[in-house]
């Protein structure tokens, strides 16, 4: 006669059984995520454009967090700021807020820099905002006589004038990575793969152009394209060709381009950006970087073409 299993072999078998399960559909889940190109969680990564010693250093951050770093690297460029300084106000601000644009922070620091009303950075309005409170920054830190040829931490301390100086020099190398990709110095170095769960609506180009007019400066884009433009699935920023790339018979300058290109992609899950394409590159939310045929306008220049959700 068969023995009947006691309760304790019965709750063994059902934790087992169920264990294999949530295994099963866990290996489902995933292929069917690696077949499909969805990432997971919505990310960002910047990898070292040539790995150190043979291995790529990479850094990871939310969208949030990139779309703040790009804005500070815009902000720097615009003023003509050298990549040693966009590295330095990244650093500071990874320290400062970890790239967040806090509301809150010690006595009244706010945003991504914690910068205080009270000690003359601007109104808590102002500082909330990340362009300005990014070139205050800057404003601030080419008063520092030499402070490209400065320890981080000491051109960042005679502009923040923390109660912890030392504590910058630490997120130098994450810093540096990520100016090399938002400087456009590094093409296609970052990454970002935004949620499509918490996305609504389509993308809407008059926003973005107003975004990049107000990172970049109204010059980014021609009046006439900003004014005008009827496209509503899409963005076009032309990017001139060089003086010397004009005497050797055409081409472009391909760092502001790559800027321009990776600005959009740190962008993309809060301005519903789905496409980006420049030089013979585009990215997409579901693959990222592939190598695609360039396209050249008629008058010899290429365009970073952002293409949005619909």
């Amino acid at each position: 006669m068969p023995r009947t299993p006691t309760p304790a072999r019965r709750s063994r078998l059902f934790r087992v059984v169920a264990a294999f399960a949530v295994l099963v559909a866990l290996g489902g889940y995933l292929a069917v995520q690696y077949v499909s190109g969805n990432k997971g969680a919505p990310h960002c990564t910047v990898r070292s454009a040539d790995g150190t010693r043979g291995e790529d250093r990479t850094y990871e951050m939310t969208p949030d967090q990139a779309a703040n770093a790009a804005t500070i690297s815009a902000v720097g460029t615009t003023r003509g700021m050298p990549e040693r300084a966009v590295t330095i106000a990244l650093a500071t601000a990874l320290q400062e807020s970890a790239l967040r644009n806090l509301d809150h922070g010690d006595r009244d620091s706010l945003g991504l820099f914690q910068q205080r009303p009270s000690q003359g950075w601007g109104t808590a309005r102002q500082i909330m905002d990340p362009v300005y409170s990014a070139g205050m920054f800057y404003d601030r830190l080419a008063e520092v006589p030499g402070y490209s040829r400065l320890p981080l931490t000491v051109a960042a301390q005679r502009v923040q004038l923390s109660g912890f100086p030392q504590a910058y020099a630490k997120h130098e190398p994450d810093a540096a990575l990520l100016a090399a990709a938002l400087t456009g110095r590094a093409p296609t170095t970052l990454n970002c793969f935004p949620s499509a769960a918490t996305a609504t609506g389509p993308g809407d180009a008059a926003k973005v152009r107003s975004e990049l007019v107000s990172a970049f400066g109204k010059d980014v884009l021609p009046s006439a394209r900003a004014a005008g433009a009827s496209a509503a699935t899409s963005v076009s920023v032309p990017v001139p060709a060089t003086a010397a790339a004009a005497e050797a018979g055409g081409g472009t300058a391909p760092q502001r381009g790559w800027e321009l290109a990776h600005w959009a992609v740190a962008r993309a899950e809060a301005l519903r950006i789905d496409r980006v394409a420049f030089a013979d590159r585009v990215w997409t939310a579901d693959d990222g970087w592939r190598t695609e045929r360039a396209e050249r306008t008629e008058s010899g220049t290429t365009e970073v073409r952002i293409g949005l959700a619909q």
